[in-house]
């Protein structure tokens, strides 16, 4: 494996870049900061996050990628990664949320032609939508009817992060006379377009996830974005960086809630039982049992990161390629997305475990909150397991097999 496009170290800004990379760095940090301070009491409610994605739109956030000329921030997805991974650390469930949001919407600009891709992007800065969707396969899929002008779309779909808040929504839908899966946009409030809060998952409660049924839902070709065929002959190489784009915002959001918990969990040892119970003393912070665990804790961290950085650059590099990237390039990037995958899914679930182990049992009690991060995390790698990415890795490495092309759930 050779990596080509990896870069040693972060590509060079221009000044003005760099500035408004730091903006809303800024913006990330003090949104987050707002997130953290009610996050246990918010979680807890489980309300459909109205209030969050006003929040997230007040701060500027929906419009981060949207092209300046198109009426948003114009920024990277460095940034938004960035962004996405701060907002994370304070409530994964809206990491989550953002992270979709800006996958969802740059979508267009994948699988559509970019007239089209500018008019959704400029009608979404201008009413500043927030997206949901959901690329999952599923049986039966989703079915696309052909009529005489367009298509009805027809079938259920189940769990699609933002489902209960988005202006707009982008889904997996199957051709019926072809057989082709494509990339649907939908308005949910049209005729015929069904909302079901029924999720109820244990973890990740205000991603505002839930089904949506589709009868008969008009659909013109201007909302078909374009082919989600895995053939290599019918999706580009750069058109296939949609799979290591989308994956790489759920490491971001793994990063994220490991990084907060440990964040988190620190403060609470550091506080010791003085500040908080004396009568459930937390471990003290010169145990060397204690010591150990941050330690193992921070490396498998730390070593996550890495690997997510190094992915980063090398997913850089094949963006701005663009039409001249390969389909072996391609999968370098991909597999070095799945390493990172695989390496913030074992840190996460280490990191959310083990600092209730840390803390002890005053981690039990609901008013401290912090079986959040825990079942966070796990219903998000659930939902998202790393075994298919692993074994992607392996075929790569020993058979030189490119990764399939696989969208985030």
């Amino acid at each position: 494996m050779g990596f080509a496009l990896a870069q040693s170290g972060p590509a060079p800004e221009s000044d003005r870049t760099a500035t408004d990379r730091a903006h809303w760095l800024r913006v990330a940090r003090e949104t987050a900061d707002d997130l953290a301070t009610d996050a246990v009491v918010r979680e807890q409610a489980g309300k459909v996050p109205f209030d969050e994605v006003s929040r997230l739109r007040e701060a500027g956030l929906l419009t981060l990628l949207i092209p300046a000329e198109l009426g948003g921030a114009g920024e990277s997805w460095p940034t938004a990664y960035a962004v996405v991974r701060e907002i994370a650390a304070a409530d994964g469930a809206i990491g989550q949320l953002l992270g979709c949001h800006y996958f969802m919407s740059w979508s267009a600009r994948f699988f559509t032609e970019p007239a089209l891709a500018a008019q959704l992007g400029r009608q979404s800065a201008a009413e500043q939508w927030c997206w949901g969707g959901a690329f999952t396969r599923q049986e039966p899929p989703l079915a696309l009817n052909r009529t005489a002008g367009g298509y009805l779309l027809d079938g259920r779909q189940s769990y699609v992060t933002g489902v209960l808040v988005a202006d707009r929504l982008v889904v997996r839908a199957v051709r019926t006379d072809s057989g082709e899966p494509l990339a649907v946009v939908v308005d949910p409030a049209r005729h015929g377009v069904v909302i079901d809060g029924d999720a109820d998952p244990f973890g990740q409660r205000l991603a505002a996830g839930g089904s949506v049924e589709f009868d008969g839902v008009p659909v013109s070709t201007d909302d078909v974005l374009g082919s989600l065929s895995a053939d290599e002959d019918a999706l580009s190489p750069v058109a296939s960086l949609a799979s290591p784009v989308g994956r790489l915002v759920s490491v971001q959001l793994r990063l994220g809630m490991a990084e907060g918990v440990l964040a988190e969990a620190r403060e609470y040892s550091r506080a010791g039982h003085s500040a908080w119970d004396p009568a459930w003393p937390a471990g003290s912070p010169q145990d060397p049992q204690v010591l150990t665990t941050y330690g193992e804790l921070t490396v498998l961290t730390r070593s996550a990161s890495a690997l997510t950085d190094h992915a980063l650059e090398a997913l850089r590099g094949g963006l701005a390629r663009g039409e001249d990237l390969t389909y072996d390039e391609y999968a370098e990037i991909s597999v070095l997305v799945a390493m990172a995958e695989a390496a913030a899914s074992r840190a996460v679930q280490e990191c959310t475990a083990r600092a209730l182990d840390v803390i002890g049992a005053r981690s039990t009690s609901s008013r401290l909150g912090f079986d959040r991060f825990w079942r966070n995390a796990r219903t998000h790698t659930l939902y998202e397991p790393v075994a298919d990415r692993l074994r992607d890795v392996g075929d790569y490495f020993l058979n030189g097999a490119h990764p399939p092309f696989i969208l985030p759930a």
